[in-house]
């Protein structure tokens, strides 16, 4: 019997239009009414994932920031904040390569580097409530977590900058064709999620989880009923159990009707 579903957003739950499909919230209701909790885990802003589930958002058990945040019912469980000697090291690392954005995510709000309009459009995808300030000294609150922007593609910065330099201090995962996250090496989605089982006395068999992406991976591993969507890379399906139907389909809606609802 599923206790517990937790869901990626972005290539998961969303559609390719970065939407929930509306069929969604029907399910979502019945689950709430057997008494099965729903976890978005996410690397966007716990105040973006609340805005977006509605009527019920106060029901769910919100994995925010890749997992350094965790919140039930309004209440904090688990916040994880980056050193502040690890935080000053990366800005100054991220000045010295052009055309990135850097975004500076606490449990309340997304600080970035650049105000010009096509990375702010990008940011705000994510982050409902962020500043855009001069100086990242200014920051009083803890950091969660670190994001790294590049509209030209990720990847390179990842492989000739940021993991050489970073991956033996924090984790260094690609989160998205234009996004790079560093955070504490003992925060992931799936320590979130480890921490939410043992919080509600609910088993790994007792499970189901979705993901798409490589910051998925650690949480597929925690669930029996793990589901890589069709969308995800071949990596990433190797650590699932079980391959759900791309986002663009319907993929979790379809599974969940079937597997936990009995629905054809």
């Amino acid at each position: 019997m599923i206790k517990l579903i937790a869901s990626d957003m972005d290539g998961t739950l969303l559609d390719e239009n970065g939407k929930i499909n509306g069929e969604f919230f029907h399910v979502l209701g019945k689950l709430i009414d057997m008494n099965i909790r729903f976890a978005p885990a996410s690397g966007r802003q716990y105040g973006t994932l609340y805005r977006d589930f509605g009527n019920f958002k106060d029901q769910l058990v919100y994995i925010a920031e890749n997992g350094t945040l965790v919140l039930y019912k309004g209440k904090e469980l688990y916040s994880n904040p980056i050193k502040d000697e690890y935080i000053a090291e990366i800005i100054e690392d991220a000045k010295k390569i052009p055309y990135v954005c850097l975004v500076l995510c606490s449990k309340d709000c997304a600080y970035i580097s650049n105000n010009k309009d096509y990375l702010v459009d990008e940011v705000k995808k994510y982050y409902v409530s962020y500043k855009i300030i001069d100086d990242f000294s200014q920051i009083k609150d803890p950091i969660l977590k670190i994001g790294i922007l590049d509209l030209s593609g990720i990847k390179r910065v990842y492989e000739e900058f940021f993991y050489p330099r970073w991956k033996d201090r924090l984790q260094v995962v690609i989160s998205g064709e234009f996004w790079l996250d560093l955070y504490n090496k003992d925060a992931n989605k799936g320590n979130a999620l480890k921490l939410i089982q043992e919080k509600l006395g609910i088993k790994k068999d007792e499970t189901m989880v979705f993901g798409d992406y490589f910051n998925d991976v650690e949480m597929l591993k925690n669930a029996h009923f793990s589901y890589a969507m069709e969308n995800a890379p071949d990596e990433v399906k190797s650590h699932a159990n079980f391959i759900a139907k791309s986002n663009r389909d319907n993929g979790v809606v379809e599974t969940i009707k079937k597997i936990v609802l009995g629905i054809n």
